[in-house]
C-alpha cells in the first residue's frame, strides 16, 4: 500500500488532499494542530499526529514518530497568510507568518526528505519574483520566496524529488469564495502533477497543473 504524508490537513487543501489519498485507498498520515481535527482525520481513515509546527518540541516528536516510515509522497501544507493591510507589518505580525511559513519548514523538510520519494511544499505564485506584477501582501509574497528556497536547499542536500507547488486560487478559507478553483479540483491536479515528477523535476516550481512557473 502507498504512503502519503500531509502536514497540515485539518482544512482546505490538505484536508482534501487527505480525502482524495484516502478515496484512492492509500495509507495517509497526516497532522493537525487541534485534537478535534485530529480525531476527525481518524474518523476518515487517516492516521492522525497533533503537530503545532511552530513548537519545534512537536516537530520533533513527529519526526520520531515517523523514523521508520518510509513515504511515497509527502505535502508540507501548512501556512498561513498573515495580514491584508498595506503597509509594513507590525513584528508580531512578521514574526507570525515567517515562523509559521518558513522556519517551520526549515526544521520539517530536513525531517522528511530522507523519508520520502517526492516532497511537495504548497507555496503560491504569489512568491514568484520572476512573475512578479504587483506589491500588494508583501509578507505573504516574502515567505513563500523563503519557503521556495528552503526547499531547493533541500533539493540539493537530499535524495528526494522535492518541488514547490502552486495550488491556484482555490475556494478554501484563505482563498475565499471569490476565488477560480474548487478545491476538488485543485487538488485533483496536484496529485496527477506529484504522480507524473521524475527526479528531472527535482528542485521545480510548478503549477497544479504542472506548468512551471519563474523562480
Amino acid at each position: 500500500m502507498r504512503t502519503a504524508l500531509i502536514i497540515g490537513a485539518s482544512r482546505g487543501i490538505g484536508l482534501e488532499l487527505a480525502r482524495q489519498y484516502l478515496h484512492d485507498g492509500w495509507r495517509v498520515l497526516a497532522t493537525a494542530r487541534r485534537s478535534e481535527d485530529c480525531d476527525s482525520l481518524t474518523a476518515m481513515g487517516a492516521q492522525a499526529f497533533q503537530v503545532d509546527v511552530t513548537e519545534l518540541d512537536a516537530i520533533e516528536a513527529l519526526g520520531t514518530s515517523l523514523a521508520q516510515e518510509s513515504l511515497d509522497v509527502a505535502f508540507l501544507n501548512a501556512g498561513m497568510f498573515g495580514p491584508r493591510h498595506d503597509g509594513p507589518p507590525t513584528q508580531e505580525e512578521f514574526d507570525a507568518v515567517m515562523h509559521t511559513n518558513v522556519l517551520a519548514a526549515m526544521r520539517i523538510l530536513p525531517m522528511l526528505a530522507p523519508l520520502a520519494d517526492k516532497v511537495g511544499v504548497l507555496s503560491s505564485a504569489m512568491g514568484s519574483i520572476g512573475e512578479r506584477s504587483a506589491a500588494n501582501a508583501t509578507l505573504y509574497r516574502a515567505s513563500k520566496a523563503a519557503l521556495n528556497s528552503v526547499l531547493v536547499d533541500t533539493a540539493l542536500s537530499s535524495q528526494a524529488t522535492c518541488v514547490a507547488l502552486h495550488p491556484g486560487w482555490v475556494k478554501t478559507d484563505m482563498g475565499g469564495a471569490g476565488a477560480q478553483l474548487d478545491v476538488e479540483v485543485a487538488v485533483a491536479g496536484l496529485r496527477a502533477t506529484m504522480e507524473r515528477i521524475t527526479p528531472d523535476y527535482d528542485s521545480s516550481f510548478l503549477n497544479y497543473d504542472g506548468t512551471p512557473i519563474p523562480w
